[in-house]
């Protein structure tokens, strides 16, 4: 028998899991607009840029009592996804 409070549950991550997707589809429109402003592909990789977002990501976690050690491997592998995107489609706009 299935338990039905954790059916109940799942169905609610997989709501939580379309709006994370809608926000995903916005934050790439934002990316391709970034994109072709870049001149250079040299200019995808802003190391800088990179660790203030992890550390605003980090600072933000603990604020909102959610443990970084599940955040920081998430936002490092959406920024890692929307490098590689960037360098696919760097000029073929």
């Amino acid at each position: 028998m299935k338990n039905k409070k954790i059916i109940i549950i799942r169905k609610k991550l997989d709501k939580l899991d379309l709006k994370m997707l809608a926000i995903i589809k916005k934050r790439s429109l934002l990316v391709n607009r970034i994109l072709s402003e870049k001149k250079f592909k040299n200019q995808i990789i802003d190391q800088k840029r990179i660790k203030i977002i992890l550390n605003k990501i980090h600072k933000e976690s603990k604020n909102k009592k959610i443990d970084p050690k599940i955040t920081k491997p998430i936002w490092k592998a959406m920024i890692r996804s929307f490098i590689n995107y960037e360098f696919r489609n760097f000029r073929k706009k």
